[in-house]
């Protein structure tokens, strides 16, 4: 694999889990519980979708064919997108897209965090800008979690579910695969494996003030770096994809 080819795979992948959980928290406007809600939600898919932006206009230029960041984002087929499971599944009720926003941004936090001394500079501004919307994300997901956990007797029935439901998709946040352990050698990339334990004391510390705790999990779902998916992304991507391939190359 050249430098050119592992990058521009590091790359998609930190790109394609942006997109589709943007893609997901989008599904919630017009939907969300309140007004002041579905506006948050709206503005945190935005910035999830920026960032997507950003990391395939850089992929497009590492990869030199002629592609866009439209391309890559709407004319790859499933087994091409790289995203972490965990950002395809679908919102369920509220609690369960709070888990996993929450789950999600107490990861990324730190990543982004990390990636800011990345040797790629363009990689390291990405995540500089990142990490201030992802300090938003993680504060806004912990004050619901803290809401509902501690809430009603329903709504803390519910994020006992959702925790349950969405905590086996958290590992694969973790894994170091070739790719990742060869741009972490190439001071390219983040030791993601090194961000578990932070990533549990973050989560556990919201928690407690939840009155909830992490489940106990035996075995973990995995598959989405190999581009191995939950039947849910094949119906996310005939939404975000059907002007591109209805009308291909069309144009404002």
């Amino acid at each position: 694999m050249t430098d050119e080819t592992a990058l521009f795979d590091y790359v998609i992948r930190l790109a394609d889990d942006q997109l589709i959980l943007g893609q997901r928290l989008g599904e919630w406007c017009g939907e969300a519980p309140t007004l002041e809600e579905d506006l948050a939600l709206a503005n945190i898919a935005l910035d999830l979708i920026g960032q997507a932006r950003s990391l395939y206009d850089y992929a497009a230029r590492v990869e030199g064919r002629g592609r866009d960041e439209d391309q890559l984002a709407f004319l790859r087929y499933e087994r091409e997108y790289r995203n972490a499971l965990i950002a395809e599944l679908p919102n369920g009720d509220f609690a369960c897209t709070i888990v996993r926003q929450f789950f999600v941004a107490a990861f990324m936090k730190p990543f982004w965090r990390e990636m800011q001394a990345s040797s790629d500079t363009e990689l390291a501004a990405i995540a500089a800008k990142a990490l201030k919307e992802v300090s938003y994300h993680l504060r806004h997901a912990s004050e619901w979690v803290i809401r509902l956990g501690d809430g009603t007797e329903e709504s803390h029935r519910r994020m006992v579910d959702a925790l349950d439901e969405i905590v086996i998709y958290t590992g694969e946040l973790f894994e170091m695969d070739d790719l990742a352990k060869t741009m972490l050698e190439r001071g390219i990339g983040v030791d993601a494996a090194g961000l578990e334990r932070e990533w549990r004391m973050t989560v556990e510390t919201v928690l407690a003030e939840a009155t909830l705790k992490l489940p106990d999990v035996e075995h973990m779902q995995t598959g989405g770096r190999q581009g191995r998916h939950t039947e849910h992304l094949g119906h996310i991507l005939s939404e975000l994809q059907y002007m591109q391939r209805t009308y291909p190359g069309l144009t404002w």
